[in-house]
């Protein structure tokens, strides 16, 4: 089975996440922000991962470090959960629409980093989440994961477009995970 578990603990946070690629889509999550809680929710419900995410941070500040830290970690969990990648598709992608909001997620996972996200927002907050951070946390995940992401979302509600967003990156990397032979999917022969 693809599992892993990482924790990192510096003087802002406090992160430990559990991932089970070959689960069913259970998720125990609390980072202490109830839209971050729910978008991750989301991301195991939709992309069949167990997902266990225990985070602690320094809130009363904001929930920049929280988020950010989440990403790396959760980027890290990924990695280590995929080991040589031998096997997997690679490639993936989704297009998922919430009412007025359409998001798009294309990934590859042959071990180079980089983000392209085009999303802009209306509001600075959904609940206690920034949607600034929608970005950012994205970027955490795809440089310590060693993915190359490109992402889109248009709409009129910040939380469709977010949670469209989270749903299509699921997809996504569900389909780039599914085994569908043997080796290394590069003419290099590594990822």
């Amino acid at each position: 089975m693809r599992t892993a578990e990482v924790s990192r603990k510096t003087s802002e946070t406090d992160i430990r996440i559990e991932l089970n690629m070959d689960g069913t889509g259970v998720s125990d999550i609390s980072t202490g922000i109830g839209f971050f809680d729910h978008m991750l929710t989301a991301f195991s419900k939709h992309a069949s991962f167990d997902l266990t995410v225990k985070a602690t941070g320094d809130l009363v500040v904001d929930d920049h470090h929280l988020i950010e830290d989440t990403g790396i970690v959760l980027g890290q969990t990924i990695a280590k959960a995929l080991a040589d990648k031998s096997g997997i598709a690679r490639f993936g992608e989704a297009r998922i629409p919430m009412d007025e909001a359409l998001a798009t997620v294309a990934l590859d996972l042959g071990g180079r980093s980089y983000l392209v996200l085009d999303a802009r927002f209306m509001s600075a907050r959904v609940g206690e989440f920034s949607t600034q951070m929608v970005g950012h946390f994205f970027e955490s995940v795809v440089h310590n994961a060693k993915i190359n992401m490109h992402a889109s979302v248009y709409g009129d509600n910040d939380h469709h477009k977010i949670e469209a967003l989270f749903k299509a990156f699921a997809y996504a990397l569900r389909r780039a995970v599914f085994f569908e032979g043997k080796g290394i999917k590069s003419t290099k022969g590594t990822l």
